[in-house]
């Protein structure tokens, strides 16, 4: 072999070239027989050479290594281009379908038909790889309710309720709501009698909570979030007797119905009211609602169900007034803030809406289990928030600081390290390496690709990165994929465990709820189970003792499935498949798209690459075929009395997915205590980043863990960062990623970046360059993008490199 290629490359190219040698003849003898000349030729010509030269530093300068790795790849993408092309029987249909959750699309049975091909003159058939119809993601047709026409107006049709039997305690108030008239059960069935109890938790905390009076077999599917899951504030040790010393005053009222208020005692000003609207609580919708000022300044986010609100107000220079101020006229008087923060402890599906009077704030389920903190200033609303209900961030390791380079594209442990030796040679400090799901074995967790990303030539290659005192993060997915029973080879142990010990969800009839992701039929950990947290952190401990990883990458965790509920366990002999859409990179998912206004500077490329997103369009449109027009046929629910719609709940949120199954776990997925994935869904993210910082602890003894989480919710910093998921190389997301990094510090999230000069799309050198100077400023600083997008690592540019080496 060449002198010139070092230990690692040479056992590469042998493992990878009988590799070649197998996949070859299987699809081609011809190929085959070409391929095996070369390597004939090749061997000759090290055998028959005297000139072996010292190993230089000069790497893949073998011609034999650029052959192996081409054919690799060409070998390794085959199954892709056969789950593609149109002569691949995928029209039988399976009669067993999806279980518990229909799926919009019927999946063909495990036995279509097989491919036939010839090799050496004898007829082979094999299983061609399925790729899931696009139909199988796609869920019911419905209408958010707020852009609905036909929807009902709760506040004009529903009751309200009447407090009575109020009790005063020395830390607050209980009382009895119970409707104050005939029940409207607009979305859900009215919960006749509820339960008010109001604690002054501390100084500047104020508690409110309402849940149903009674949870029996009537109602016992209602669902209230348990300490063990969110935290549940409790009385701080200030807590104090309800008195005028207290920062928050709690006032309410029966005219005409039960509202209540929270003021700021020392200025009468009122942060929260439900007066002039009526209370609504069903066992599938709450609605309450709260008028803000003028120009109200308030932040809220996503599944974190908090905002800080502050006002501003003019001091009277003679008497001390303050006066509201809600408009920006500038005068010669002083001014003065205040703020106070609300947290809504409600991981249901919900809707916030900031409405131009007030916000109304809309759950699909649970209880209103509302928390005040009364500031004044900005800082302390945040640490009480954090102190006194979530709990406080997680401390980070120095190194995780740093710069990290990461991409969804790089194709071996080779292609890792030259990153590096780049980085290093461009003088461009470098923490952390980071791979995509490129380093796993078909998109498997906790298992590497045993040619591209094997065990042996990883350790290597960390030995030397540690030695250099970087460190390496791979990414880690939140579904488990099912081995194929009827293929001996498709083993995968890391199921098998899961299994026994009960550790996944399942559909309501108590099989395995399979869903699709990367590797194809998958399940889905249910962190509910007793056994699922020690499984994660086994299979943490038995990967690393294969890979050296310094910390977890946590991605899909909302939690993700391609497609619209379970397909059954009879589909997956189909296993592997291939995701219902098209790979970044494939035939018409090549990616055309660059920053705005790139073509001022490059105008032939912009004009190429429009063109050529224009093509793929107008194939993709003309494949599509041609429809008119029609009106969407919405689907839309009513209540049945004490029975809840978990899949189609009558109130439809606007929760940009539509149908809460897609892209997601269906809400019926059923969890070992038999809790719905309804009730709990918003809380996987939370979980898995629970059960992961638990996981590290016994794989790093005395480390503190390093986890970056796509999916989060209040309380997710105590146990890792976040970054701002799949953005665009746009300025416009290099903009709003400053007031996400704000929000999530109020969140107790303040690890948290995005990645860096883009993630979907190609960047430029201009926005990059930018790009790297402003997320220098984040706690979290990577640069990641996706497959077949252009390079950007931070030396690709001369400009981006002297602008990163200054930060």
């Amino acid at each position: 072999m060449d002198a010139s290629l070092s230990v690692s490359q040479i056992s590469y190219i042998l493992s990878a070239s009988s590799f070649i040698l197998l996949k070859a003849f299987a699809a081609d003898v011809r190929l085959a027989a070409i391929y095996l000349t070369f390597l004939v030729a090749y061997a000759l010509r090290c055998y028959i050479s005297t000139s072996f030269r010292r190993r230089t530093a000069n790497m893949h300068t073998s011609p034999l290594f650029w052959l192996t790795l081409f054919g690799c790849y060409t070998v390794s993408l085959t199954p892709f281009a056969r789950a593609q092309s149109p002569d691949v029987d995928t029209t039988s249909i399976s009669s067993g379908g999806a279980i518990g959750r229909t799926s919009a699309a019927q999946l063909p049975s495990a036995s279509s038909s097989a491919a036939m091909v010839v090799v050496n003159g004898t007829t082979t058939s094999f299983r061609p790889i399925f790729t899931v119809p696009a139909e199988a993601a796609v869920g019911a047709t419905l209408i958010p309710n707020i852009d609905d026409p036909k929807a009902v107006d709760p506040q004009m049709v529903c009751p309200g309720y009447t407090g009575f039997n109020v009790v005063r305690t020395p830390i607050g108030l209980t009382a009895t709501l119970k409707l104050a008239g005939n029940a409207c059960n607009v979305y859900g069935t009215d919960i006749d009698t509820l339960n008010l109890t109001v604690e002054y938790q501390s100084n500047d905390r104020l508690s409110v909570k309402i849940i149903p009076a009674v949870i029996d077999s009537s109602n016992m599917s209602h669902y209230i979030l348990p300490d063990r899951l969110v935290h549940e504030p409790t009385l701080d040790g200030e807590a104090k007797v309800e008195s005028l010393t207290n920062e928050l005053g709690f006032y309410w009222s029966n005219e005409p119905t039960f509202s209540f208020t929270v003021i700021r005692r020392n200025t009468g000003d009122v942060l929260f009211t439900t007066e002039g609207s009526k209370l609504v609580f069903e066992n599938q919708f709450i609605e309450f609602a709260s008028p803000l000022p003028e120009n109200y300044n308030l932040n809220i986010y996503g599944s974190h169900p908090f905002y800080l609100e502050t006002r501003y107000f003019e001091v009277d220079a003679t008497t001390g007034n303050l006066t509201l101020v809600t408009g920006n006229s500038s005068t010669q008087n002083d001014y003065i803030s205040y703020s106070h923060g609300v947290y809504l402890r409600n991981a249901h599906g919900q809707e916030i809406l900031l409405r131009p009077e007030n916000i109304t704030w809309r759950t699909i389920g649970g209880s209103i289990d509302l928390y005040f903190f009364a500031g004044p200033t900005q800082q302390e609303v945040t640490a009480a928030y954090q102190k006194g209900a979530i709990g406080l961030p997680v401390m980070q390791q120095y190194f995780t600081f740093g710069y990290h380079q990461c991409r969804w594209g790089y194709a071996n442990w080779s292609q890792v390290e030259e990153v590096v030796m780049n980085y290093e040679k461009f003088g461009i400090p470098l923490e952390s390496i980071w791979t995509d799901i490129d380093y796993m074995n078909q998109y498997r967790d906790f298992d590497n690709d045993a040619i591209r990303y094997n065990y042996t030539t990883g350790q290597e290659f960390l030995a030397r990165l540690h030695a250099s005192g970087r460190h390496y993060i791979p990414i880690v997915d939140s579904a488990i994929y099912v081995p194929n029973p009827n293929n001996a080879s498709d083993a995968y142990p890391t199921f098998d465990r899961g299994n026994a010990t009960n550790s996944f969800m399942t559909n309501p009839d108590g099989s395995l709820y399979i869903g699709d992701v990367w590797p194809g039929y998958t399940v889905f950990p249910d962190w509910l189970a007793p056994g699922a947290g020690n499984w994660w952190t086994n299979e943490m401990i038995i990967w690393h003792g294969e890979i050296g990883f310094d910390g977890i990458w946590i991605d899909m965790s909302e939690v993700s499935s391609f497609i619209i509920g379970s397909v059954g366990e009879s589909n997956i002999t189909m296993n592997p498949v291939h995701p219902p859409f098209k790979l970044p990179g494939e035939p018409g998912a090549i990616i055309y798209d660059y920053p705005e206004n790139f073509n001022v500077s490059n105008a032939t490329e912009a004009a190429s690459a429009s063109s050529g997103s224009a093509s793929q369009a107008a194939a993709t449109s003309s494949g599509g075929g041609s429809s008119s027009p029609t009106t969407p046929n919405y689907l839309r629910t009513s209540p049945t009395p004490g029975v809840r719609n978990i899949n189609y709940p009558p109130y439809v949120i606007n929760n940009v997915q539509g149908d809460l199954a897609n892209h997601a776990v269906s809400p019926n997925a059923t969890h070992a205590d038999g809790t719905q994935e309804y009730d709990v869904h918003n809380l996987f993210g939370h979980e898995i980043l629970n059960a992961t910082y638990n996981a590290l602890l016994s794989v790093f003894p005395g480390k503190r863990p390093f986890i970056i989480g796509r999916s989060t919710f209040a309380g997710s910093g105590m146990f890792a960062g976040h970054w701002g998921g799949d953005n665009y190389s746009k300025w416009a997301y290099m903009f709003f990623s400053i007031p996400q990094a704000l929000s999530f510090s109020l969140f107790g999230i303040p690890m948290f970046g995005v990645d860096t000069c883009g993630f979907n799309g190609s960047s430029d050198e201009e926005l990059c360059n930018r790009w790297m100077q402003l997320s220098a400023f984040f706690p979290f600083y990577r640069n990641h993008n996706t497959l077949s997008a252009i390079s950007q690592e931070a030396y690709v540019w001369a400009s981006v490199i002297d602008a990163t080496k200054r930060q």
